[in-house]
């Protein structure tokens, strides 16, 4: 009998649960941990590993992960945010924004379905309800960004982003439970300050400001300032690929997007003006995703390695 209650209290601590063990002569409580790998996700065998667009970020140092990362997100931003800009250039297209989110997403959807077949391991990881949630922050805060360009121009918009520190740090205190001392907040505020000075400082700039642009742009920072701390904690949680994160939220927003349209009424119209401009539409948005999609992939790996604050600066 004795051996028996052995035998069951040592497959109980293998399961990590509490074993109780009771003898004639002592009695006492052990508590088995369970390692890093099982809290975080049953199957993860390796919770170091950052792979974006094929490479492994791991092999390398801190500081060299940073100049990467950092590299891909300035290079690819750069164009995407000229073919953005370049985009709405064309006459009577600004009234499609949602459209041309539509299209996007239904790239990084393609994108992120071709890169997750060229790795190994192609298994979800972080749970459905997750993915909901981050795909209709992302449908906000990218769609809203879109939009706004139609009422704002790009230096205005770009005024508005140097303020995305602020909200970020605000979503980390509340969704991660993260504390910031004097330092760090004077720091996001005079960086904050600084961009925007320089901006206007540009003689050639000339900023649109529209109420409904400032309310859309407004409120793509407040869903930015919650999605990219969703991300952090659901990556580092579950130690989902960027390709995996891609793949779900836009797909997922992709819907969201459509079923919109859909019952708006704007789906209809957005195709036919495209159908008449196809290389000024599609084809600037499928050059417009990919760079896009390239430089998201370097932002996952900054707010996975780094923090979304670090990624955001």
């Amino acid at each position: 009998k004795e051996q028996k209650e052995e035998n069951n209290s040592t497959e109980c601590s293998e399961l990590g649960i509490m074993d109780l063990k009771f003898t004639s002569s002592r009695k006492y409580i052990s508590i088995s941990v369970p390692s890093k790998s099982q809290t975080m996700s049953p199957h993860i065998k390796s919770v170091d590993d950052v792979i974006v667009l094929g490479m492994n970020l791991s092999k390398f140092n801190k500081p060299t992960q940073f100049f990467i990362c950092v590299s891909g997100v300035f290079m690819f931003y750069l164009i995407y945010g000229y073919l953005q800009e370049l985009i709405f250039s064309v006459e009577g297209f600004k009234p499609f924004g949602w459209y041309l989110t539509l299209v996007q997403f239904g790239f990084y959807s393609i994108f992120g379905l071709i890169e997750l077949q060229l790795i190994q391991d192609k298994r979800r990881r972080i749970p459905g309800k997750t993915y909901m949630i981050i795909a209709f922050l992302t449908v906000g805060t990218m769609g809203l960004s879109n939009t706004s360009l139609g009422y704002l121009n790009y230096p205005t918009q770009v005024i508005f982003k140097c303020c995305k520190l602020i909200p970020v740090m605000i979503g980390g205190v509340f969704i991660q439970g993260k504390r910031y001392n004097v330092a760090d907040v004077s720091a996001a505020l005079c960086m904050s300050l600084g961009l925007i000075w320089f901006t206007l400082a540009d003689s050639t700039v000339a900023p649109k400001f529209n109420l409904t642009g400032v309310v859309l742009i407004s409120l793509a920072l407040c869903a930015d300032a919650v999605i990219g701390n969703v991300q952090e904690k659901a990556m580092k949680l579950h130690n989902g690929s960027n390709s995996e994160m891609v793949l779900y939220s836009y797909s997922i927003g992709f819907v969201y997007i459509l079923f919109g349209l859909t019952c708006t009424g704007g789906l209809s119209p957005a195709v036919t003006f495209c159908s008449k401009h196809p290389v000024q539409t599609y084809g600037y948005a499928f050059l417009f995703s990919l760079t896009g999609y390239f430089g998201i992939s370097f932002v996952l790996a900054l707010i996975k390695i780094f923090g979304a604050l670090l990624a955001v600066t």
